[in-house]
């Protein structure tokens, strides 16, 4: 048996895949942000909602799934805990009731710039440099790309 056949036949080892170092990264990534999102009152994910909506201001329940690659199924209760805290407000579109508009309410709008503090707290809670950080965000942008091409899903 070739040194090829049997490499074939060897059964995957977890630290040698992909997912799963892209995984125990983004759990230390996320685990990294916890104290200083723990001072503003935020989980991760409502920390990425507030982000989104600080850019693009009030928009639909819809795009702002797209815009963080959620399904609506975990938007909806992501959405209605940062209601009930006061950060966000929802309301039907007086255009078309079907379509729900999000946006940040005074109180959301406040925590925007105790927040810009977050990304050099990363920074300096894992020793990166911004360029390691531009890096790193380039690459794991072109592999998410690559990788959704790879799905066959629609984005």
């Amino acid at each position: 048996m070739t040194d090829e056949n049997r490499t074939a036949e060897r059964t995957p080892l977890l630290d040698e895949q992909l997912c799963f170092a892209l995984y125990a990264a983004q759990r230390a990534v996320t685990s990294a942000y916890r104290p200083v999102l723990d001072e503003l009152g935020l989980t991760y994910p409502q920390y990425l909602v507030l982000l989104a909506l600080w850019e693009r201001g009030e928009t639909t329940v819809k795009e702002l799934a797209a815009a963080l690659r959620l399904d609506y199924g975990t938007m909806s209760p992501l959405l209605k805990r940062l209601e009930a805290a006061g950060l966000v407000r929802r309301e039907r579109s007086e255009r078309d009731e079907r379509t729900v508009l999000v946006a940040c309410t005074g109180r959301g709008d406040e925590l925007r710039s105790r927040a810009a503090r977050v990304p050099g707290a990363l920074m300096t809670a894992t020793g990166l440099e911004a360029a390691e950080v531009a890096r790193l965000r380039e690459e794991l942008w072109g592999l998410a790309e690559r990788a959704h091409g790879a799905s066959g899903r629609p984005r």
